[in-house]
């Protein structure tokens, strides 16, 4: 696709020499349309992927501030990325958005509901405390949720029901040993940093503290680093550059401090697909940046999604094997964003579980970070429709890698609903996950 972006802007801004050369590998043939979920509830050209790289290709010919229509369809974008996993040219569509949406938050000034909503999400979500705060007033807010519309409806209706977990010790920064053999200490055959994440824990923290288990179990040393925290990813989505790379760094920092230490790291350990992504990307993020892209790079390559870590190091014989048919939720972050792929059923299998897929799989559930929050229709639409498809295969379980997909979904499958790590580490020797006590499922 020819783009005429003036030479000045491709001299003021690398980024724009980048989406350049991006757009320029976009032959328009059309092969993404069949995987871009807001086309497929849509069915608009600018809904597209590639109708968003016309956008952005005139945004970027015409420079100074967006036009509406511009900034609505980039917004509609939930960065899925099957466009980008199926795409014959190889166009490289997150980069594209990425700092498409950070030209957008820069140069355009949005109204003023919008501004306080998205800069209410990118201070409370990291903030664990002050999320559950947000939740509890939240709760006070829910009953009376039928007087709103739009973000502030669907921000009530996300609010929890259930009391929430109280915060796990396994959060706080510590290394875990890993777990003794014959009463004996066993010398750690790797050593990882797990990224804890700030959603999980708050909304679900028994998906860490099984995953400390499950490595413990395996010989793996674990450590919670002291200054690590949120990824950086809900800033980021929303183009804030400035909100997102303070986060970054300090992870950055934090992990480099093992890394470089006596003891160092094999890899960071990611259980939230969504956070995998991201940190994969820190490299790219911070490649223009002479003080930190070595650094960035380094821990992008370290990072390890818990199932290709689980892999690569074979998972224990399954304890009692099952046979409970588990569908399998592949979060678009996973799938798309890292191609991890098939790791996740494999284990599964190993660990002794029937494992069924989600038809349609490719398309996404609707959640998206804050996606669910601020484009509510849409990501309601494709949450009824990932819903049909969940419950026509008759599992017993579903199961999913991202936080954020299991938050959308589990309230209204009818089914229960866990972390593919609780399932690991309940085969493996671990407690029964949660959410199937008192669940009748025996094997069919």
């Amino acid at each position: 696709m020819l783009s005429h972006i003036p030479q000045a802007a491709l001299d003021a801004d690398p980024n724009v020499q980048l989406a350049k050369d991006i757009i320029g590998n976009c032959v328009h043939c059309g092969v993404c349309l069949s995987r871009c979920p807001t086309y497929a509830v849509r069915h608009e050209e600018n809904d597209s992927p590639r109708g968003r790289i016309f956008l952005m290709k005139d945004m970027y010919e015409k420079g100074g501030v967006p036009d509406v229509r511009t900034v609505e369809h980039l917004d509609r974008c939930l960065t899925c990325l099957a466009c980008e996993a199926i795409c014959p040219s190889g166009v490289e569509y997150s980069k594209l958005i990425a700092h498409g949406r950070e030209y957008v938050e820069e140069h355009y000034k949005r109204p003023l509901f919008q501004r306080a909503v998205r800069e209410l999400l990118v201070r409370l979500i990291p903030n664990a405390r002050l999320f559950r705060l947000a939740i509890f007033g939240g709760r006070l807010g829910r009953p009376f949720r039928g007087l709103f519309s739009g973000t502030l409806r669907a921000m009530l209706d996300m609010v929890p029901t259930k009391p929430l977990p109280a915060p796990s010790p396994v959060d706080r920064p510590q290394t875990f040993l890993p777990a003794p053999q014959a009463g004996k200490a066993v010398k750690p055959r790797k050593r990882v940093a797990l990224l804890n994440g700030c959603v999980q824990t708050v909304l679900d923290t028994a998906i860490n503290e099984a995953t400390i288990r499950l490595l413990q179990r395996h010989g793996v040393e674990v450590v919670v680093a002291a200054g690590s925290g949120c990824c950086g990813a809900p800033a980021e989505h929303m183009g804030d550059e400035a909100q997102a790379l303070p986060l970054v760094k300090a992870n950055i920092d934090a992990w480099l401090r093992e890394a470089d230490g006596p003891d160092g790291l094999d890899a960071i350990v990611i259980n939230t697909s969504g956070c995998g992504t991201s940190i994969k990307a820190y490299g790219h993020a911070l490649r223009l940046d002479p003080q930190w892209a070595d650094k960035a790079a380094r821990v992008s390559a370290m990072a390890r999604d818990i199932t290709e870590f689980m892999v690569e190091i074979g998972l224990e014989k399954p304890a009692t094997p099952t046979g409970l048919r588990v569908v399998y939720h592949s979060a678009c972050s996973m799938q798309h964003g890292q191609r991890i792929v098939n790791q996740p059923k494999d284990l599964l299998r190993e660990a002794g579980f029937t494992v069924l897929d989600v038809p349609e799989g490719y398309l996404c559930c609707g959640s998206a970070g804050t996606y669910n929050l601020l484009q509510p229709e849409i990501a309601n639409e494709l949450k009824e429709r990932k819903l049909r498809n969940i419950r026509s295969v008759h599992a017993q379980i579903a199961a999913s890698g991202n936080i954020g997909c299991m938050t959308q979904l589990a309230g209204e499958v009818g089914l229960p609903f866990v972390h593919t790590v609780e399932l690991l580490d309940w085969a493996t020797g671990g407690p029964e996950p949660a959410a199937l006590k008192g669940q009748k499922l025996a094997a069919e």
